[in-house]
């Protein structure tokens, strides 16, 4: 029986990724390392902003001691011009709290960045005290976030299930043992090839498998 749900939090609950890749990509650009937002996207969603920060070094962009609160200053900028919500997302959560289902977030973004595109939608309200940051734990595909929901939430990898959209979520999950649903309504269920996952393309197609719309 799924007692626990946990989210990642860009490109799943709110629709950040193409403003991130945007910002990253013109940031990067004026650093000596050229890269449209889709690349910026093909290498980089996912991970860290240190993780971005040391392979764009590698890739030859010569980036300042202070890059990384620079990078994060932009973002932040853009993202409180405000974000989309995931289409369906706050029908399943209404759906979840109806059946007394727990909720969480782990995303390897920082808690900053979450608290300013979670806070118009209402759902910074909605996760308080359940969102975990990949800059307070190990990031994925690290399963520590995994292993922390669970533990605060008194369940097991065998009443857990985790939505994310991006390998690094992928890895984690199967590292954790728990049911993984690859969000893939951008390019399609052949990304999550190679992994333990149910692709999906519509997050009503949880509370279908959880038994949430009869």
């Amino acid at each position: 029986m799924t007692k626990l749900v946990i989210f990642d939090c860009d490109g799943v609950l709110v629709d950040t990724e193409p403003t991130t890749d945007r910002i990253i990509a013109a940031n990067l650009g004026r650093h000596g390392l050229q890269l449209d937002p889709a690349e910026v996207h093909a290498l980089f969603a996912g991970g860290t902003m240190q993780g971005i920060g040391a392979e764009a070094t590698r890739r030859g962009a010569a980036l300042p001691d202070d890059w990384l609160d620079g990078i994060y200053a932009e973002i932040l900028t853009a993202l409180r011009e405000g974000i989309e919500v995931v289409p369906g997302v706050i029908d399943l959560l209404d759906r979840l709290d109806a059946a007394g289902i727990a909720t969480a977030i782990a995303s390897n973004g920082s808690l900053a960045k979450m608290q300013v595109s979670l806070a118009p939608s209402g759902l910074l309200d909605r996760f308080a005290g359940r969102i975990y940051s990949g800059h307070d734990h190990a990031p994925k595909p690290d399963p520590a976030m995994l292993h922390h929901a669970m533990q605060l939430a008194g369940t097991d990898a065998g009443g857990t299930v985790f939505v994310d959209d991006m390998p690094a979520g992928w890895g984690a999950a199967q590292a954790a043992d728990v049911c993984c649903y690859a969000y893939v309504a951008s390019g399609g269920a052949a990304r999550a090839d190679g992994y333990a996952v149910k692709p999906i393309t519509d997050m009503m197609q949880v509370a279908t498998d959880l038994g949430l719309t009869g």
